[in-house]
């Protein structure tokens, strides 16, 4: 490998007891951005994805519907892979925990170095276990007898399981978190978890009995009558697709050796992320991610997108109608860095339009004004013009301000800084009104031809610095973009964007 930066980054891993539904895609699209962008600026990246087939609620859907549990979790499994080129993502690498040859010596080497450290050992145990979370949930915890996350009442267990000492890893995370070796974006999730760490970390159960799980899952080594706790054995992906198990490469290159270990999260999963998942690290001795970035929900009416609470929205349908540049510019434009977002279908189809009507209609101009009348490419400009002040400096502005905003994972603070430039773009075309100073050039005019030169200049600049870093947020998109610019060919500079369809 090079000296360039390497920056490893994932996604968390659903449960497949259902189909994607677009709050998945949000979590996807997201780390895509970021990957993309380090791609960008020369990093190398390594983007993973996958799928936590071992989760108990994946053995109830399975039997729910009479089917096989692999046939079932395999059938899922593929759609989320599937979602990768409608969505247009740069994944690396999938995992599917429950047949890649990678996984379970992983996750069997992670348990084995927690117990030579001492933190596991077996107790008896009775609580509520909310089959949503895959967790125990304490009963201040609860809403009206209900877990808050998926409105459903736990169901009351007492078994005996395999512990870890969270306990013992207190005090080492408090200091990981408030001296920031390990980042939590946005602030307001950082102080949550340091709130919950210092009301005091308890034990907590990282298997479960062999029969309530059906036979389903990683054995706990040297105990067949337990499974591994899918949050230990979920959570490990990160590191056993990079063969941490069989001692590959992988793992030293991407991981031990990474200069940055980004995990993309939901705000449902942070506790299991950035208290759980480091403490297990502590203890089998390995470093830690050194970054965690929480996105909030998607809603509908208020109401989280969910399988189990009925809300869930077909990705794919809203690809279809309105196109994955819509639905990847609608994400990264509207959805905020804290607070959930209400999906509706207007909202996507406003983005659509803004893409048409904003930027494709800019690089439409721009492609006819320069096929007109510079085929063979504007010369270097030789002066400034006073018009395009604001548009250059808004152009060197714009990198800079796109780092900044996804180094503390603002999307919409990126795309407005972007956006910024194709208003500017196109407010300094009708300024100056290129089509006017051609017909004068045409006429003889020298003074209209140089000053209609620094216009197309000014103005082919622009289009090329939004594509350029328009890439991580509509790579196909900018890649057409690229394509017409480079050729000045009009049909293709029309066919950019599409307006949206009608609502109904």
């Amino acid at each position: 490998m090079s000296n360039r930066r390497r920056f490893y980054i994932t996604t968390a891993i659903p449960y497949v007891n259902g189909d994607p539904h677009l709050g998945h895609t949000l979590e996807l699209v997201q780390a895509d951005v970021l990957a993309r962008h380090r791609r960008l600026r020369g990093d190398e990246v390594r983007f993973l994805s996958g799928t936590d087939d071992n989760a108990l609620k994946n053995v109830d859907a399975a039997l729910a519907a009479n089917s096989p549990v692999a046939d079932f979790v395999a059938e899922k499994a593929q759609q989320f892979l599937e979602l990768a080129t409608p969505l247009q993502l740069s994944t690396d690498d999938f995992i599917r925990t429950s047949t890649d040859p990678r996984h379970r010596p992983g996750v069997e080497r992670l348990w084995r170095a927690c117990a030579q450290a001492g933190d596991l050992y077996q107790r008896d145990y009775e609580g509520l276990y909310c089959s949503g979370c895959e967790a125990f949930i304490a009963p201040a915890g609860l809403h009206d007898g209900r877990c808050p996350e998926h409105d459903e009442a736990p169901e009351p267990v007492a078994e005996r399981n395999w512990f870890f000492r969270l306990s013992r890893y207190q005090e080492a995370l408090l200091d990981l978190i408030e001296t920031r070796r390990l980042r939590i974006e946005p602030e307001h999730r950082r102080n949550e978890v340091l709130a919950f760490i210092r009301s005091g970390l308890s034990d907590f159960s990282v298997s479960r009995a062999q029969e309530r799980a059906r036979g389903w899952g990683i054995p706990v080594p040297d105990d067949p009558t337990q499974v591994i706790y899918v949050w230990f054995d979920a959570l490990a992906n990160y590191i056993t697709a990079l063969d941490f198990g069989r001692g590959g490469d992988s793992y030293g290159d991407w991981w031990r050796e990474s200069d940055e270990r980004l995990h993309v999260i939901g705000k449902g999963i942070i506790r299991f992320h950035a208290i759980y998942w480091p403490a297990i690290l502590l203890s089998a001795r390995q470093p830690l991610p050194t970054a965690i970035f929480v996105h909030d929900y998607l809603a509908v009416e208020g109401q989280k997108l969910s399988k189990s609470l009925g809300t869930a929205i077909d990705p794919l349908a809203v690809t279809e109608r309105y196109g994955a540049d819509a639905l990847r510019w609608w994400f990264l434009r509207d959805v905020p860095r804290a607070g959930d977002a209400d999906f509706r279908a207007e909202l996507v189809a406003a983005r659509a339009n803004e893409l048409a009507d904003g930027l494709g209609n800019l690089i439409n101009r721009t492609i006819a004004l320069l096929s007109r009348n510079r085929p063979d490419g504007v010369r270097p400009r030789s002066a400034v013009l006073d018009e395009a002040a604001v548009l250059e400096a808004l152009s060197r502005k714009v990198p800079t301000a796109i780092d900044d905003a996804l180094g503390v994972f603002d999307f919409r603070a990126a795309t407005a800084a972007l956006w910024e430039v194709v208003t500017e773009a196109n407010r300094f075309v009708s300024a100056t009104r290129p089509w006017e100073l051609a017909r004068a050039a045409r006429a003889g005019g020298e003074d209209a031809d140089a000053r209609l030169e620094l216009v197309l200049g000014a103005l082919s600049d622009a289009c090329r610095l939004i594509t350029f870093e328009l890439t991580p947020f509509l790579p196909i998109a900018a890649a057409r973009i690229n394509a017409a610019l480079a050729e000045l060919d009009a049909e293709r500079g029309r066919a950019l964007f599409a307006k949206a369809p009608a609502l109904a």
